[in-house]
């Protein structure tokens, strides 16, 4: 066995080193880069509850018939203003367009949208912004893992300082953030002629609770290996990576009963 498994490791090295692979890796290689969109909608008064039974009973089934991958559907804790906060996936940004174009045109939608807006429209409200993963962002996955709460952080950066705080991420704030008990989702940033393409990075978290987040923070910022790390990274930029006072902002979240990531 042992005799065979050289045999067959030698084997994969000189396929590789005539430029022939497996036909998996080539396939993993050659996958496309997906883009995603983080969408907001504001419900009125009353009908955030009307919102999540579209989702929930024909929205998600939709999506899923026109190539729109669900990530993940989100509500804040403190949810004054009626928000859904969904992102989707897709192969490209001009395949997005053309399945929001079959989207909206498809006549299951177009009766369910009818039959729910009857009393009145359920949106008041729509944001959205196209996004990229940044390289170190796990992918996102289905999971539902009982309770826990969500956290969205958003960083405006400081002129010029993107690349270098998404370096402080890649080489140290990912790691740490595992280390004191969060859970990394995904990291993104907005696609090229978005706003925000030059300064904002958008990332979520997963807690065992608002208290364990607080918790983790604490001990993540009297980390000695934290405050090294931020210490050289604005030393070599000449000052800090994200605005003070408004560049950093963050939302607890709790994940819709049809998000597939829970």
């Amino acid at each position: 066995m042992k005799a065979f498994g050289l045999a067959a490791t030698t084997t994969v090295a000189l396929l590789a080193m005539l430029g022939i692979t497996r036909a998996g890796d080539k396939a993993e290689r050659d996958k496309p880069e997906r883009i995603y969109e983080m969408r907001t909608y504001y419900a009125p008064d009353g009908r955030l509850d009307d919102l999540h039974a579209r989702f929930r009973d024909h929205t998600v089934k939709l999506f899923d018939k026109h190539g729109m991958t669900s990530v993940g559907y989100w509500t804040p804790l403190d949810n004054k203003d009626n928000k859904l906060v969904y992102i989707l996936a897709f192969p490209s940004r001009a395949a997005a367009k053309k399945s929001w174009a079959r989207f909206v045109a498809d006549p299951a939608w177009l009766a369910v949208k009818k039959e729910t807006e009857a009393k009145g429209k359920i949106v008041a409200k729509v944001e959205s912004v196209y996004l990229q993963a940044t390289d170190y962002s796990p992918a996102p996955r289905p999971a539902a893992k009982g309770e826990r709460i969500f956290e969205m952080r958003t960083y405006i950066a400081t002129p010029k300082n993107l690349d270098n705080l998404n370096a402080r991420f890649r080489d140290h704030t990912v790691k740490l953030f595992e280390k004191h008990g969060m859970t990394n989702i995904g990291y993104w940033v907005p696609l090229k002629g978005e706003k925000g393409a030059d300064d904002l990075l958008i990332y979520f978290l997963s807690h065992k609770s608002v208290d364990a987040a607080r918790q983790s923070f604490a001990a993540f910022r009297d980390d000695p290996a934290w405050q090294a790390a931020r210490k050289a990274s604005e030393e070599k930029a000449g000052g800090p990576l994200t605005v003070p006072k408004t560049g950093v902002k963050s939302v607890m979240m709790k994940a819709t009963d049809y998000s597939p990531i829970r």
